[in-house]
């Protein structure tokens, strides 16, 4: 088997082959294989996050007290009769392990804050069309349940749009295969007919929270920046009606706006119904901007609120690790807080996109794509493991506790962390050895390629198989329209037949700006010689994600026969393990469990599953991530599986390590790859 390889251009020619590709960072990749396959591959089923035990709850997790209210007046918000200046920060539930809540949920009270603001992910919780998920990580009234228990007040923010860095912003990656096609974000018909059925099944699971029910929750938001998208204000005022309906009249609703006047006049809603909030540069000078908040409320109801004050950033893959000075962002926070106003830190902390759902941006056009880390750390004040003896930490809880009447607890140790040294890994099996098992009663075959969402495959990876005529001279293969990254088999000929397998990767949906509607897979006819080809063949390779349990899991399959069998590593195992995509399996003993991480300096681009649990994305060869977090609760004593698959080239001596902290150190000039980005 030869790697094909080419230059970074938008087509590339070859003696054999010629592909253009959608995107400048959308990559295509091809590699060289044998005949023509008829069958196909299924990875892996992975143990969701909900076979994880979430805190207990109470038996009677809603105090029942009647004098509770929790309103706005005089250009303030009050709690139970009393001025309360809102010093909140955000926390999701859906990137951090049920087991480390209360963990987390602690160092946000011990850096001052009274209040925690939630985005709910649809995806999370709907994965697919009717199938809702509210357990494991995924349950978010044990969270609730928890922030109440720490005395927290709660900002909702329901959606249905999160952006978040999620995945899609948050919305089920299902829309997208919906026909015709949904406009979303919109008062289209079907899509509401959609958000009204998911708000219908979680706003009364969140109703007895709200604070006037005893609960912790003071404030609802509608949608999600929306003056940054549109201004359909049919939409918003659809969402309200729902929310009104679910929620009663007694909540404050809110919308939260980027500080500009275009922004403010299309994403709010004037007069009382609902209360708009403004965002805006940490640094920025907050008095215009409230000034200019208080034109989008009616008299006496605009108390000053950042609800997203920005602790740090965001990171793409290729990327510097993005970082805020300390005391720089310490001095913003003072300024919003010296006049009265009130902030929600974004983030207090960030955690970590385990499975697929990282999301992804656009530059100055769509070709621009630019996806999300495995880790969303965010230079948050509480890192991505938990860790608080930093100096943004200390910086900004010394602001709060200057304005906070309330005292503040003292500050927890950080968790400790235990690197675990050398794992050896042994290839297990290469792509083609997992294709040959497969059932072929999930293929679905058409004409012309479908997108991964019209093949049921939501995220991951999904393999296209098309037979033609071969040619002694080879010919031309052109892909207009590929999301996000191809690699493309192509068989030797056997008698008059070869093959094309295009193995296509969703690198995360787009969850932010005027490309959401971000498909993924090979999403234009294939041409060769200028000729389509027809006859095509898709199945899904569905590994793990967090919310899904899948029925097959050959992947807890190979861990255990790597446990039970005695591998010996030999030079045949190295000399080959570079060829093609394959999955790479080893073992670790753990003694006591710590949080760990795992390294992957000298590997390619690839997928990791600590016993059976998909942590995430590696791809240390663009950086700047090298290293994986490993929360201890994933860990067991005694023998731990690690399963990679990798789809470029593995590191030669096939050894990962398990160490003590994060590295974000890696570039894309620290390791040459022989596979050439199209």
């Amino acid at each position: 088997m030869q790697r094909l390889t080419g230059s970074r251009t938008s087509s590339v020619r070859t003696e054999s082959l010629t592909m253009a590709r959608r995107r400048s960072s959308r990559t295509a990749f091809f590699l060289l294989s044998l005949p023509f396959l008829a069958a196909f591959t299924l990875f892996a089923s992975l143990p969701s996050l909900s076979s994880l035990s979430p805190p207990l709850r109470s038996s009677s997790p809603i105090r029942e007290v009647n004098t509770r209210k929790f309103e706005i007046k005089n250009d303030k918000f009050w709690k139970d009769g009393q001025p309360f200046q809102i010093i909140g920060g955000d926390l999701h539930y859906f990137r951090v392990l049920p087991e480390y809540w209360e963990d987390r949920l602690l160092r946000a009270k011990a850096l001052g804050l009274n209040t925690i603001q939630i985005y709910v992910p649809w995806n999370l919780h709907e994965p697919r069309p009717g199938k809702l998920v509210f357990e494991g990580i995924a349950d978010i009234v044990a969270f609730l349940e928890l922030c109440q228990k720490l005395d927290f007040l709660v900002m909702l923010r329901p959606g249905p749009y999160i952006c978040a860095e999620w995945d899609l912003g948050g919305f089920p990656a299902w829309l997208l295969a919906t026909n015709p096609p949904l406009r979303l974000r919109s008062s289209d018909p079907a899509f509401l007919h959609l958000v009204d059925r998911w708000w219908g099944n979680l706003l009364p699971k969140i109703a007895p929270f709200l604070y006037d029910e005893g609960g912790p929750i003071v404030m609802v938001q509608i949608e999600n920046e929306y003056g940054s998208y549109g201004d359909d204000k049919a939409y918003l005022h659809h969402l309200v009606a729902v929310a009104r309906r679910h929620l009663g009249d007694d909540v404050i609703l809110y919308t939260t706006d980027g500080g500009t006047r275009e922004t403010l006049e299309k994403g709010t809603i004037r007069g009382d119904t609902v209360f708009s909030a403004v965002d805006f540069s940490t640094g920025d000078d907050p008095r215009p901007i409230f000034k200019l908040q208080k034109e989008y409320n009616a008299p006496g109801k605009s108390p000053p609120l950042c609800a997203e004050f920005y602790t740090g950033w965001l990171t793409h893959w290729g990327e510097n690790i993005a970082s805020t000075g300390a005391h720089f962002t310490a001095a913003a926070l003072d300024r919003i807080l010296s006049l009265n106003g009130s902030a929600v830190l974004y983030m207090a902390h960030g955690g970590t996109n385990f499975g697929f759902y990282n999301g992804a941006n656009t530059g100055a056009d769509e070709l621009d794509y630019k996806p999300d880390l495995t880790s969303y750390d965010y230079d948050a004040p509480i890192r991505e493991s938990g860790d608080v003896d930093n100096a943004k930490f200390k910086a900004l809880r010394g602001v709060v506790k200057r304005h906070s009447a309330a005292s503040i607890p003292s500050v927890p140790s950080n968790n400790e962390k235990k690197g675990y040294g050398l794992i050896q890994l042994q290839k297990t099996e290469s792509l083609f050895d997992l294709i040959n098992k497969i059932d072929p009663i999930g293929v679905v075959e058409s004409e012309n390629p479908t997108s991964m969402e019209s093949a049921g495959q939501m995220f991951g990876f999904l393999l296209y198989t098309s037979a033609y005529a071969a040619k002694d001279q080879g010919g031309n293969l052109f892909l207009p329209n590929v999301h996000d990254r191809a690699q493309v088999f192509i068989s030797c000929p056997s008698e008059d037949n070869g093959g094309r397998p295009t193995y296509v990767e969703n690198m995360g949906r787009v969850n932010y700006g005027s490309h959401l509607f971000d498909q993924k897979g090979i999403l234009s006819p294939v041409y060769l010689d200028g000729n389509i080809l027809k006859s095509w063949k898709m199945v899904a390779i569905p590994f793990q994600n967090l919310n899904e349990v899948l029925d097959i899991n050959p992947i807890k399959e190979i861990a255990h026969s790597r446990i039970n069998k005695t591998w010996d590593l030999n030079i045949k195992d190295i000399e080959e393990a570079s060829i093609e995509p394959a999955l790479y399996t080893g073992c670790f003993v753990v003694n006591e469990t710590k949080d760990t991480f795992i390294s992957f300096r000298g590997w390619g681009k690839g997928i990791a599953f600590v016993n059976e649990f998909n942590i995430g994305r590696f791809w240390p060869s663009t950086g700047p991530q090298c290293n994986l977090y490993v929360p201890a609760p994933l860990l067991r004593h005694g023998e731990n599986n690690l399963v990679i698959f990798e789809l470029e080239s593995p590191n030669p001596e096939l050894v990962v390590h398990s160490v003590d902290h994060p590295d974000f150190t890696c570039s894309s000039n620290s390791r040459s790859s022989s596979l050439h980005e199209l």
